[in-house]
């Protein structure tokens, strides 16, 4: 543990952890006092399982101490965020690490909005062209708010692909399902996964165990890389207040022809 002095000259600080037996980062985090210990005596205390807390017990089954480093200190919370979420981008970033390094539950701080991008990302997410409907397609638009970034959701909302956030759980009216054409997840106002249901099933439950309280639907089908949909601009058709789904077109007869 630190004494108060150098908890004091340190400030906020980010931090790695090191296993000895390769001397590899395993995690990244950023905190201010003792945060930089807390992980090993969870490790102890706890009876949670989970990849870091097990990197932790297996070190120290193997006779040998977690490896502390400061990486930047004397930082501003809000510096400390960007960091983090900057060297935690850059060690789980899937295109320049073929082989996962660290232990992070969560991704770094804003990591959806302004971590690791290609020229691509870029434009989609700032210079993307409006939605252009074809000629009788129905499209179901569900609000991905809340499961797209994944380092600020529990239960419910845990998953692990877009694919899961686009597919499930949604509370649409039953005479409309066999009418969807696409379903698109969107967040921020920009489609981010297109998928073309084959099949429907109803849940009373989620998979952590919550119990809706009118059942919802959730669709089984093939996500499209290549849809004319993806990376479009669809903010002239909101959700409304709350609502998490809304269906293109809005005129509900035209779901009847």
């Amino acid at each position: 543990m630190f004494k108060q002095s150098v908890k004091e000259a340190l400030g906020f600080y980010v931090y790695a952890l090191t296993d000895p037996r390769d001397n590899r980062i395993f995690y990244i985090g950023k905190g201010k006092g003792d945060r930089i210990f807390q992980h090993v005596q969870d490790s102890i205390k706890e009876k949670d399982e989970n990849l870091k807390l097990d990197t932790i017990r297996s070190i120290h089954k193997a006779g040998l101490e977690v490896g502390y480093y400061i990486l930047r200190h004397n930082l501003d919370e809000p510096t400390a965020y960007i960091v983090e979420s900057t060297l935690i981008d850059l060690l789980s970033y899937d295109r320049f690490n073929k082989e996962s390094i660290l232990t992070n539950i969560v991704c770094g701080h804003h990591q959806w909005n302004e971590g690791i991008k290609t020229i691509h990302d870029i434009n989609v997410l700032y210079d993307c062209e409006k939605i252009n409907i074809s000629d009788g397609d129905h499209l179901l638009l569900v609000s991905l708010n809340k499961t797209y970034n994944q380092s600020h959701t529990s239960r419910i909302y845990c998953r692990p692909n877009l694919y899961e956030s686009t597919r499930k759980y949604w509370s649409i009216s039953p005479n409309r399902l066999r009418h969807i054409d696409y379903v698109l997840g969107v967040y921020k106002g920009i489609v981010r996964a297109v998928i073309k249901p084959t099949k429907w099933k109803a849940f009373e439950f989620s998979e952590d165990g919550t119990k809706f309280k009118k059942i919802r639907y959730g669709c089984i089908g093939k996500l499209l890389e290549d849809s004319k949909y993806l990376n479009k601009d669809v903010s002239d058709f909101p959700f409304g207040s709350g609502g998490a789904v809304t269906y293109i077109p809005r005129d509900y007869k035209m779901w009847h022809r």
